[in-house]
C-alpha cells in the first residue's frame, strides 16, 4: 500500500533528531507546524547540512524537461515511459516528485512519481506513478520531470532555485533526514550586511546564506528581524510558505 493512501503521521521524532537509516519515517515535504507558527518540512539531504544554513531543491534538468512519451499509455496505466535527453537519471532521482504533461495529450496534467529507475543518456526511462493516468498517453504526449523540492536538498548560490528551508539542526552525512525549517523565527547565516526589516533572499556569493532580496525574480526567504551581519548568524522570520 502507498504511503500516500495513508493518513500522515505528524512528528514520530524530536525535530533535533535526523534519521540515518535507509527509509524515511515521513513523506518528504511532510509539514509540522508548531503553535509559535514555526513550520518545518522532512527533507532529504544530498551532502552533509549546517544548522542555520539555507537549502534548495535539486538543480533542474534540462535534459528531462520536454522529453516526448516513448510509447503509448493508456487511461488507468500507472506507468510512462519517456525518451531522456543527453543526461542520464539515476534510480529514483524523482521518487515523489512530479510528471508534467506539457504539451498534447494529457497536457495540463499532473502526476506524482513513485520510482525510477536509473535510466543512460538519450536512452527510455519508465516511470511507475502513485495514480492511474487519467487520460491516455500518445507517443505525441510530452512531458516535464520535476524533482520534489525535498529530496537531495543543496546550498546553492542560485537564485532561481526553489528554496527548501534552512537545516534545524546539522545533519551530519549525504542521505541523512531531518527537518527544515520554512516559517518562523530563526537562526539565519547572512551573506551580506541585510537591514532589519528587509525581505532576504538566496545568497549569491556565499551558498547556504541569505542576502538582500532586490528584484522580483528573487525567490522570498525571510524578513530581517534585526540587521544581519555579513558572515553572521541573525534572527529572521522565514516566509517560504
Amino acid at each position: 500500500m502507498s504511503k500516500y493512501s495513508k493518513i500522515a503521521t505528524i512528528l514520530d521524532m524530536d525535530l533535533y533528531s535526523i534519521r540515518t537509516d535507509a527509509d524515511p519515517t515521513h513523506n518528504y515535504g511532510e509539514a509540522v507546524e508548531m503553535a509559535d507558527q514555526r513550520k518545518f518540512r522532512y527533507a532529504k539531504a544530498s551532502a552533509a547540512l549546517t544548522a542555520g544554513y539555507l537549502y534548495v531543491a535539486a538543480s533542474p534538468i534540462t535534459d528531462h524537461h520536454n522529453c516526448a512519451a516513448a510509447s503509448t499509455a493508456s487511461v488507468g496505466d500507472t506507468q510512462v515511459t519517456l525518451t531522456l535527453g543527453a543526461t542520464a537519471a539515476t534510480a529514483n532521482a524523482y521518487a515523489e516528485g512530479y510528471l508534467i504533461a506539457n504539451d498534447n495529450s494529457p497536457e495540463g496534467e499532473t502526476y506524482l512519481i513513485k520510482s525510477n529507475p536509473a535510466a543512460d543518456a538519450s536512452a527510455s526511462l519508465t516511470l511507475t506513478l502513485f495514480t492511474p493516468l487519467k487520460t491516455a498517453v500518445t507517443t505525441s504526449s510530452e512531458f516535464c520531470l520535476v524533482h520534489n523540492t525535498y529530496v537531495d536538498v543543496q546550498a546553492s548560490t542560485t537564485q532561481t532555485l526553489q528554496p527548501a528551508g534552512v537545516a534545524f539542526v546539522d545533519v551530519t552525512a549525504a542521505d541523512d533526514f531531518g527537518w527544515l525549517q520554512t516559517r518562523g523565527v530563526c537562526s539565519v547565516l547572512a551573506d551580506e550586511t541585510v537591514a532589519a526589516g528587509a525581505e532576504a533572499t538566496i545568497g549569491s556569493s556565499t551558498a547556504g546564506a541569505v542576502e538582500t532580496k532586490d528584484a522580483d525574480t528573487e525567490p522570498l526567504v525571510a524578513n530581517a528581524l534585526v540587521a544581519g551581519v555579513d558572515t553572521e548568524f541573525r534572527p529572521m522570520f522565514l516566509k517560504m510558505e
